[in-house]
């Protein structure tokens, strides 16, 4: 099925844009939310927004995966109820059944509790807003607190986005219209295309809230964004968003490291979120734990740590999303792309 025959409920009128140039139209600041925090939850600032959110993010691809829908939802239920607040999906996960399922998981007050983030893969402006029409759809809302351009991947993408009729004009328009609050861009290919992402904003004057990369024990040894990108990031007052915390699971099969300390691992980096696929009870206890349990690793823990993943991390061989085309949605349809 075509993404644009899926829910066509959710196709509304795109956001107008007319903007000459971004460097002159400024950006709208939005007012931190306030949301209820759980003593078994950690909390940190994201960025520079003045927002709270939970440590621990849940990742919206996991949430597509369950066969009934029912249990997709009391899995988000039991989620923000043991205090995470921070929700991750995008556009095209599982053909956009994530979004449908998160959207019918924010009905009755839980919306208010959560601060909602999901990713665009268009690159023009137009494309940008159709996706985004559909996401506001299927989410059930008229406001996401953060959308992020997604699979920032190839050197060509940050030039295409911020192009006369890229996506930025949309972002900035939906911005300026109250349907989105913040703007960030996610990747996880190489930590190159990530500092061209963010030279090529700086000269376009524009800001980024947030960036979401790969934060793991084997990323500190192969292409790292931890040691290239976060320290940029930070300096700008980004706020960082981990995730491949398990390389989708295929760090745990190199059977170097366990879940938990995995987790601790990405906690003690300075980032905002460690966003981390939860599709069922017993990886939402494992999380939950992982927090609740969280003491930042000192410095000769880290060095044990990354001394035992040093081999099996030296190739990229267990970070697939680096070195295989396996995890590149847009690559295998670019048509998203617009």
């Amino acid at each position: 099925m075509e993404r644009r025959d899926f829910l066509k409920t959710a196709t509304a009128a795109s956001v107008s844009v007319a903007i000459p140039t971004i460097a002159q139209t400024g950006q709208p600041a939005a007012t931190p939310v306030k949301r209820p925090e759980s003593p078994d939850m950690l909390y940190r600032e994201l960025g520079t927004t003045g927002e709270r959110v939970s440590a621990i993010g849940m990742g919206g691809h996991h949430i597509g995966r369950q066969k009934e829908s029912a249990e997709s939802i009391q899995l988000i239920h039991a989620g923000i109820d043991r205090g995470i607040t921070f929700l991750d999906n995008c556009w095209d996960y599982n053909d956009g059944i994530s979004e449908v399922r998160m959207g019918q998981a924010l009905r009755n007050g839980y919306r208010q509790k959560v601060f909602l983030m999901t990713k665009m893969d268009g690159r023009t402006a137009d494309e940008y807003n159709r996706q985004l029409e559909q996401s506001l759809g299927r989410l059930q809302t008229d406001m996401i607190d953060l959308v992020q351009f997604h699979e920032i991947i190839r050197f060509e993408d940050p030039d295409r986005i911020f192009a006369p009729g890229g996506a930025i004009e949309a972002a900035i328009a939906a911005k300026k219209a109250g349907k989105i609050r913040y703007i960030g861009f996610t990747g996880h290919k190489d930590p190159a295309v990530h500092l061209r992402m963010l030279e090529v904003a700086q000269k376009h004057s524009f800001h980024f809230d947030t960036v979401q990369m790969p934060i793991n024990v084997m990323d500190a040894h192969f292409r790292s964004f931890e040691k290239e990108v976060m320290p940029v990031a930070l300096k700008q007052g980004i706020g960082v968003l981990a995730m491949k915390t398990f390389g989708d699971p295929y760090i745990l099969k190199s059977n170097t490291v366990q879940p938990i300390e995995a987790l601790h691992y990405g906690l003690t980096q300075p980032v905002s979120v460690v966003i981390t696929g939860i599709d069922n009870t017993q990886i939402l206890d494992q999380a939950v734990e992982a927090a609740r349990t969280f003491k930042p690793l000192d410095q000769a823990q880290i060095t044990a740590l990354l001394a035992r993943t040093a081999t099996a991390a030296a190739e990229g061989k267990y970070e697939l999303f680096k070195t295989t085309s396996h995890y590149d949605g847009t690559a295998q349809n670019p048509k998203w792309l617009g």
